[in-house]
């Protein structure tokens, strides 16, 4: 059986030991909004009625803020002015 996108988010949660809380802060860094009860209902099981899939958006931009909030924010980078005349 494969893992599903909830799959991932539930053992990335666990692994990086995230509370809902980091989770929404996580997808803000991204602008993406999601409110609590939405987030529980990601980690519920695939049997309960209020049991929601983890599309793939989610997922993404999940793994995006991820990224931002353990390394910080990308720096832009600088051109340097060509010196051919």
């Amino acid at each position: 059986m494969a893992l599903t996108n909830n799959d991932i988010l539930k053992k990335l949660r666990v692994a990086l030991q995230l509370r809902d809380d980091d989770i929404i802060e996580i997808l803000k860094l991204v602008d993406f909004n999601i409110s609590k009860s939405e987030l529980g209902s990601l980690f519920r099981k695939d049997d309960h009625p209020n049991y929601m899939a983890c599309k793939d958006q989610i997922l993404r931009n999940f793994l995006n803020g991820l990224v931002i909030y353990k390394r910080g924010p990308r720096e832009k980078k600088i051109e340097e002015p060509s010196d051919e005349d």
